[in-house]
């Protein structure tokens, strides 16, 4: 299979987890955005470890943790200042990578 990506021709393989490992090193086929870092406080505590956070430029949005954090069992309650890593796609849902101590 060739594929051009920004004026490049790469020649791909057929089978998919050939294709996923060419992805997964970082080639020129993935682009990821960067997500960006705010910090703020947890107003409310959701099911499914989801919360909700107050964000320090004033707006709420609903975050699940990290997984990082779920594997340490890193607890979160309200009132907590949390760091929340934002998607420039969605403005509303976030991730929460750090808790303050």
């Amino acid at each position: 299979m060739l594929i051009t990506y920004d004026g490049e021709s790469i020649r791909l393989p057929v089978w998919r987890h050939r294709l996923h490992s060419i992805k997964r090193k970082g080639s020129v086929l993935s682009k990821k955005e960067e997500a960006f870092e705010v910090d703020g406080t947890v107003t409310q505590a959701l099911a499914n470890t989801r919360f909700r956070v107050q964000l320090e430029t004033g707006n709420e949005v609903l975050a699940h943790v990290a997984g990082r954090m779920r594997k340490h069992f890193i607890r979160i309650v309200p009132g907590d200042k949390v760091r929340v890593e934002l998607s420039p796609y969605d403005l509303t849902k976030g991730r929460i990578v750090y808790r303050e101590r």
